[in-house]
């Protein structure tokens, strides 16, 4: 069994369709930008229900677990940052910073989306620091290390840049467009 962090579980085992959807959204509402809900079903089609809903509201469907007849969606809240404006200068491209990882090079990558997000997919050997973790767990990076910062969309990354030049790293990155569109290797809990 694979324990997810969520902010919030919802249940709805036993519902049909619309039901879960319906429950969701009213769940969503009450939740913070950025706060993971986990939803517990066992309608079959909500699976398929779940990711359309996500994606058509804006929100991030991270992914679905299945524990018997239970499954578990994972959905985080959006916090528009998609439309946010990105202001760290130094900046690579999802492809960019593929290739620095083909070719081998020294880098570190720090993944700055919440420990679920990172769960279900991320680029492996990505060191998980959540952006709320930042400022507590600097002192895991060293300040002369090559450090490409990753996110779902280059918003919470951009942030994390600014902090970690703030507080004198050397060669911070901000990798842009993220994780959306990251066509690279990734390992989680669906692969």
């Amino acid at each position: 069994m694979t324990n997810v962090e969520s902010n919030v579980k919802l249940d709805a085992k036993g519902l049909a369709c619309p039901m879960p959807i319906v429950r969701t959204k009213k769940a969503m509402k009450d939740l913070e930008a950025g706060q993971v809900l986990e939803v517990e079903a066992t309608d079959r089609g909500s699976k398929a229900d779940m990711k359309a809903w996500a994606e058509s509201t804006g929100h991030h469907y991270l992914g679905t677990i299945e524990e018997g007849e239970v499954l578990k969606h994972y959905l985080r809240k959006s916090s528009g940052e998609e439309m946010a404006e990105k202001t760290y200068p130094v900046v690579a491209s999802n492809e960019q910073l593929e290739e620095k990882l083909g070719g081998g090079a020294p880098i570190v990558i720090v993944d700055v989306r919440e420990a679920a997000e990172y769960a279900f997919k991320h680029i492996p050997k990505a060191l998980s620091i959540p952006l709320g973790e930042l400022d507590q767990r600097l002192n895991e990076l060293n300040k002369e290390d090559e450090i490409y910062v990753i996110c779902r969309t280059g918003t919470r990354s951009d942030m994390a840049a600014h902090k970690l030049a703030s507080n004198g790293y050397k060669s911070v990155v901000n990798v842009l467009p993220g994780m959306s569109g990251w066509n690279g290797r990734t390992e989680g809990l669906n692969d």
